[in-house]
């Protein structure tokens, strides 16, 4: 057998195209500490640090909803019709 390799240049998926697949689709849940919420979430009160919140984002990485259950997290991605992933 011969099997060849091909090494492209450039990427074969777009950066942008790869960020919008699955928008409106799937969503995925982020474990965080609240002194992160900030970056994700601008308009959130101010958090007592140390606490284990859990974002829920879009495909593309848009903050959906933050609480500090897991179960919250997909349970409202289900409400909206969104497959959820687990982010590590």
């Amino acid at each position: 057998m011969d099997f060849h390799i091909k090494n492209h240049a450039e990427p074969v998926v777009d950066v942008a195209e790869l960020a919008r697949l699955g928008v409106g689709q799937m969503a995925y849940v982020k474990p965080l500490e609240s002194d992160e919420v900030a970056r994700l979430f601008p308009q959130a009160p101010k958090l007592q640090p140390g606490m284990r919140l859990f974002a829920l984002l879009s495909a593309s990485g848009e903050p959906i909803l933050l609480t500090d259950n897991h179960d919250a997290a997909v349970a409202n991605a289900w409400a909206h019709d969104l497959t959820t992933v687990s982010l590590h």
